[in-house]
């Protein structure tokens, strides 16, 4: 009787310790199961939680080819189609380095380039001629990251005057370098050079002809007015210029010229003059300007942009229209300028008839415009 009863009792007890083992592997499972869960949760999210997408960095650029008489009643429709298509291309440029993470700085460069080496805008290949039957270069550019720049003048045989400048910044101690020596620089460095002949165009010549006609008239007229008279004896001016931010939030700027239309042996505009025709800071804005020179460079209308930025705290728009639609033309000087600051924001102000501008964001959406109003 014992016996069965302690078999009984035995078989209880195995009972008991089977379900306590049971419980604690259900608890392990459990454990487990949850684990994985988690893990799936936070460590592996590509598994079928959803992606929350990085915000796109705000980049852009903004492009000028000149400012001046540029009206819908001069424009053939062939014209127009080559200044646009040669815009879109310079934004298209510069819009690749920025969107694949490129610098504010290589972008600038190599935007002024394609516009140097098209014969429709007054920079490089299009270069208007000097009193002398001649052309003679400028060019600027400016890291808004470091505040370094470089610059050129007078130069005579350097086909991309721009990446001239950026090795004056980049290989030299100075900032600025002229005529004969910058010439000379650009034979240590290996850039290309090219014959005088290669910045001839016949449009340019012939207006070169007709101010030196016009020169000739007014002198034979014996103008009492000498100041008028020699501003009356410059013709056809433009500049091209690009101000642009990259993703990593630096600023570069970069214009380049070829001057005045009979302009007198040795004059230097505000396109080489760091503050006057470029300028660029992280802390504010970017600024390219376009017009003549001498007013700009008297204002210092670039810098001007930035400091009603740094010490007014003016937002970039009313900066810039202050400087060029207020100031500048109060002065008696016509123009415009492009800028670009910190958080993207872009202005175009000018106090001509047009200026051959455009722009692009991060969303890859070209936008050119010649006239006043549009």
């Amino acid at each position: 009787m014992r016996t069965t009863l302690d078999k009984f009792s035995g078989a209880r007890s195995n009972v008991s310790i089977i379900g306590k083992y049971d419980r604690i592997f259900k608890r392990l499972t459990h454990l487990v199961a949850s684990m994985i869960f988690f893990a799936g949760l936070f460590l592996i999210p590509v598994a079928g939680r959803p992606q929350t997408a990085e915000p796109t960095p705000s980049f852009g650029m903004v492009i000028h080819g000149g400012a001046g008489t540029i009206s819908r009643e001069k424009m053939t429709p062939e014209k127009e189609a080559a200044y646009r298509s040669k815009l879109e291309e310079a934004l298209a440029t510069g819009y690749e380095i920025l969107k694949k993470g490129g610098t504010s700085f290589d972008a600038v460069e190599a935007t002024i380039r394609i516009m140097e080496d098209s014969p429709l805008f007054n920079a490089g290949k299009g270069a208007v001629f000097t009193s002398d039957g001649t052309n003679e270069l400028d060019a600027s550019i400016m890291d808004g990251a470091t505040l370094e720049a470089g610059a050129v003048s007078g130069v005579k045989h350097v086909k991309n005057p721009i990446s001239l400048a950026r090795l004056v910044l980049e290989k030299s101690p100075h900032v600025m370098l002229v005529g004969a020596g910058a010439e000379d620089f650009a034979v240590e460095y290996q850039l290309e050079r090219v014959s005088q002949y290669y910045f001839f165009t016949e449009n340019r010549w012939k207006s070169l002809v007709r101010v030196k006609e016009k020169v000739a008239q007014e002198q034979a007229k014996e103008s009492s007015d000498e100041k008028s008279e020699k501003m009356e004896f410059y013709g056809e001016k433009g500049t091209v210029g690009a101000v642009a931010l990259d993703q990593a939030g630096n600023l570069a700027a970069g214009t380049s010229t070829g001057g005045l239309t009979n302009k007198m042996f040795g004059r230097v505009g505000d396109s080489p003059i760091i503050g006057a025709g470029t300028y660029a800071n992280n802390e504010t804005c970017a600024v390219s300007c376009t017009g003549q020179g001498e007013y700009y460079m008297r204002l210092l209308v670039a810098y001007d942009i930035h400091a009603l930025m740094a010490y007014e705290k003016l937002p970039l728009a009313e900066a810039a229209n202050t400087v060029i639609m207020k100031k500048l033309k109060e002065l008696g000087g016509s123009g415009g300028a492009i800028a670009i600051d910190k958080s993207g924001n872009i202005a175009m102000p000018f106090n001509t008839k047009g200026m051959y501008r455009g722009y692009v964001k991060e969303d890859g959406k070209f936008v050119v415009k010649f006239y006043e109003k549009e």
